[in-house]
């Protein structure tokens, strides 16, 4: 009788005892640093903490794929059924054989693996924060909300947004193995990558959030017509990180070399049909013909262009956003970020791709998503009723109304 399992499942607890022992580092340090201070800091530090490992992965994940070593072991949770590269030593070395420069190479499995071992532990931290948002949570309920007046406000824990991140991070770990079991596919490539901003974002509305209740404020007021600006701002930059995502996993970079022309032209040939089939396999068309190269110029193109009208609407909303003294960080960073995005921008068109200024790329762009996330939480729409108030109270103090300041 044959007493083997049918599924070799010690990868799998291995790669969740490193995410334990990974994230057991970062879980003390909060702890112990923040050991007098109420829940809601805790929380709040504890995700910061997180939010920015996470931004790390994210950084490493644009590392793993621009040195192709997304397939550095081409099964999934672990690397030949072995828990790490050291117990694929001898299946390695034959792929590495037979093709020396193809995409599994011993330090290409260790690149692939580290990044799922960074990911287990960011996915611990995340379920850490969950259950104790809801333990926390509870406990505010069984306590009677204190007395507020017209100039305080009851802020209270809320956990739906712990527990979406719990939700979407699963979601991203299926989106990761898919990106290896399906072989790189463009599309599942580009959802993995667009899955990384939302759960930075997510993060980022909790520390906001935490931060808020811990010193129970509310959000700024602003004029509908700045909120409208951040949305705007906020659903075009999302495109075209999704754009750029399009552009990184189908190879097209190196489509256009010159700036601001390509291939001496400020309109080249371009196939948007072809460059845009969203399912198919890497370098093919849906019906498995090569794809032209024009297609990987409108990728890149479209690109391009998109980048433009990002980068006025940055520098508008920076330009608003500076006349209001709470969300001034906020214009600072975005003005900075992106200026940055600019210049590796154009170090990826211009030099070649380096592999720096590609990372660099990747990180502004998850990191302006982070700040408009950041913006949008620390502000709310002004009431119609309030607008009134507001003018007047500006007008007794001798100060300029945010809202005239912003329209």
């Amino acid at each position: 009788m044959d007493t083997s399992s049918l599924y070799d499942l010690t990868p799998i607890v291995w790669m969740m005892g490193a995410g334990v022992l990974l994230a057991l580092g970062p879980l003390v340090w909060v702890w112990r640093r923040n050991a007098g201070s109420g829940p809601a800091r805790r929380l709040h530090a504890l995700t910061v903490l997180t939010l920015f490992l996470t931004f790390d992965l994210t950084l490493f994940g644009a590392f793993t794929r621009l040195t192709d070593s997304g397939l550095g072991c081409p099964d999934w949770p672990g690397c030949y059924g072995n828990a790490s590269p050291a117990g694929a030593r001898h299946e390695i070395a034959m792929a590495q054989a037979a093709q020396p420069t193809g995409p599994v190479t011993h330090s290409k499995a260790w690149i692939e693996m580290v990044h799922r071992y960074l990911a287990t532990g960011v996915g611990v931290l995340i379920l850490t924060l969950a259950g104790a948002t809801w333990i926390v949570r509870r406990r505010q309920r069984r306590q009677p909300a204190p007395p507020t007046d017209s100039a305080h406000h009851h802020v209270v824990l809320s956990a739906w947004w712990p527990a979406a991140t719990l939700v979407w991070v699963c979601l991203q770990g299926a989106f990761g193995a898919m990106t290896v079991t399906w072989k790189l596919f463009p599309a599942i490539v580009t959802m993995h990558l667009m899955g990384a901003i939302v759960l930075l974002a997510l993060l980022c509305i909790q520390a906001v959030r935490y931060r808020q209740v811990a010193a129970q404020r509310l959000p700024t007021a602003v004029s509908p017509a700045l909120r409208n600006g951040l949305i705007v701002t906020a659903v075009l930059l999302v495109l075209q990180i999704a754009l750029g995502g399009w552009v990184s996993t189908n190879y097209a970079v190196l489509a256009c070399t010159q700036f601001p022309t390509c291939q001496d032209s400020w309109w080249p040939p371009m196939n948007f049909v072809q460059g845009f089939e969203i399912w198919r396999h890497l370098g093919v068309t849906g019906e498995g013909q090569p794809l032209d190269f024009s297609a990987l110029t409108a990728i890149h193109y479209a690109h391009r262009l998109m980048a433009y009208v990002v980068f006025v609407a940055l520098g508008l909303l920076a330009w608003r956003l500076r006349r209001l003294e709470a969300l001034r960080p906020q214009a600072r960073w975005l003005l900075g970020l992106a200026l940055l995005q600019l210049a590796t921008g154009l170090g990826n068109v211009l030099l070649g791709w380096p592999l720096a200024a590609a990372v660099l790329h990747t990180g502004g762009a998850a990191a302006l998503a982070v700040v408009l996330t950041w913006a949008l939480c620390e502000s709310r729409r002004e009431s119609a009723a309030a607008a009134p108030i507001s003018r007047a109270v500006d007008n007794a103090r001798g100060t300029p109304n945010p809202k005239k300041a912003t329209a």
